[in-house]
């Protein structure tokens, strides 16, 4: 490729960052990165009324989360509503769109006949080649792009092929509303020339915006991008993918406790494929990326899958990582002594972990300044015999000298058989007393990573009662 690539990824702030929004910039973002050119982040603010601040910021943040990072500064798309106008006002100009001063119960009227006569489109060109009475002139118009009134545009696409469209199946669409702003239409045909967007990739529920824009492309000369239209995430069921099937915004998946790293390999390869290769390292995924490779097919989101990609990444970090990322999560730093801690449990929990927030709760009683604090429930499981098992279980533990799995798994061993019990018998209430819950955490680690000073401290705490 001899001019330089540029992508962009163009959400609209009226809401948040959902999953499919960031299989779409991560397609950009690789491709850019392929072809060594630039990724511009443009946020399609026209809609002021459903636009917010929280949108925006959940955008933002949702993005650097991913590590999938633009270039050059964020682009306003109300910045250059003069501009989307200018262009406006210029077709209007050459003859190419045209004033409409339709009111809105002859809208309706056209819909509704549209609809009787099953036509996609419904404008019937009334303004097209018409001049307005003094009493139109009452009414303020919308601009209309002039479009071909015959014959088929064909859009020619990396993914779906080439499309065809019946021209008057377009209509005379909308390009400046009576109030004079912008329409999406005219707003990213425009944006997306004089920011020399090279390559356009995007949702394929975008390809009838594509055939419309083309037409402006056309009028003002300007050389058109190329097209890769992706098909949309569908639910396991292959329905439109709703929240009840986990289309969730990016932000929920974070607070569940999944890995980026995780999410963007997921989505990597829901639409996409490298041969076998389950498994793709950041510097893998710009070699391997190719457009021509995505399946033109719905993705179907298996939420079952994402968890074991997850449990993948969340096994491969390294313990330093995985306490910075509790830190991060807890909001709190974690003082040196109870990382410690954690570090000699890691490799136990972690397989039993899916998510980061699994992974925490079973550490949670090693966060814990002070003894935990037991509800009502938890406190049936320490009625007086296993209490009394408890204090049999303080004395012989502090007569324990190394510390030690080895020594740890003896001392229960022993202490099982001298009291002529299972091990459940005394594990359960012990996990209780530690950490306050019945965490699935084998006894011997569990114990072991708290130490042998906190674990009688925490024991003691319940005897003599």
């Amino acid at each position: 490729m001899k001019e330089m690539v540029i992508t962009r990824f163009a959400p609209s702030p009226t809401g948040n960052l959902h999953i499919g929004g960031c299989r779409t910039l991560l397609y950009n973002w690789l491709f850019a990165k392929k072809y060594n050119g630039k990724l511009i982040l443009r946020i399609e603010d026209t809609d002021l009324k459903r636009s917010t601040d929280a949108a925006l910021q959940n955008i933002l943040e949702g993005i650097k989360w991913l590590g999938l990072n633009w270039d050059d500064e964020i682009a306003y798309q109300s910045d250059n509503i003069h501009r989307h106008r200018e262009i406006a006002f210029q077709l209007l100009k050459e003859g190419k769109a045209y004033k409409c001063y339709c009111t809105e119960e002859e809208l309706i009227k056209m819909r509704e006949e549209a609809i009787k006569k099953k036509k996609s489109s419904f404008y019937n060109n009334k303004w097209r080649d018409r001049e307005p009475s003094e009493q139109d002139k009452n009414i303020k118009p919308v601009i209309r792009i002039k479009t071909p009134q015959g014959g088929k545009t064909e859009i020619n696409d990396i993914v779906q092929g080439a499309v065809h469209f019946e021209n008057e199946d377009l209509d005379d669409f909308i390009i400046l509303r009576s109030d004079e702003s912008p329409t999406y239409l005219l707003a990213s045909a425009v944006d997306d020339h004089d920011m020399g967007i090279t390559h356009i990739i995007r949702g394929d529920d975008h390809l009838n915006n594509a055939a419309r824009q083309h037409h402006i492309f056309k009028a003002m000369s300007w050389k058109i991008p190329e097209y890769t239209h992706i098909p949309l995430i569908h639910s396991s069921d292959g329905t439109k993918l709703s929240k009840r099937d986990g289309a969730l915004s990016i932000s929920d998946y974070k607070s569940e406790g999944f890995l980026s790293k995780a999410i963007l390999n997921y989505l990597l390869r829901l639409g996409w494929s490298y041969g076998d290769k389950e498994y793709f390292s950041e510097d893998e995924m710009i070699k391997y990326f190719d457009v021509k490779n995505i399946h033109k097919s719905p993705a179907r989101l298996d939420n079952k899958k994402l968890l074991s990609i997850n449990s993948y990444y969340l096994n491969a970090e390294s313990e330093d990582t995985i306490i910075e990322l509790i830190s991060q999560s807890k909001g709190v730093g974690i003082p040196i002594e109870n990382q410690e801690k954690i570090k000699l449990i890691l490799e136990h929990v972690k397989t039993k972990s899916k998510t980061l927030n699994e992974l925490i709760e079973l550490i949670e009683y090693l966060l814990m300044e002070y003894p935990p604090i037991i509800d009502s429930d938890m406190m049936e499981v320490l009625n007086s015999e296993k209490i009394k098992l408890l204090e049999y279980f303080h004395r012989d533990l502090s007569s324990v000298k190394d510390w030690s799995i080895q020594e740890i798994t003896h001392l229960f061993e022993k202490f099982t058989n001298d009291q002529n019990i299972k091990l459940i018998d005394i594990a359960k209430p012990l996990r209780v007393a530690l950490t306050g819950r019945i965490v699935p955490t084998g006894i011997y680690e569990l114990i072991y990573a708290l130490g042998k000073e906190d674990t009688l401290t925490r024991i003691s705490q319940h005897l003599y009662k």
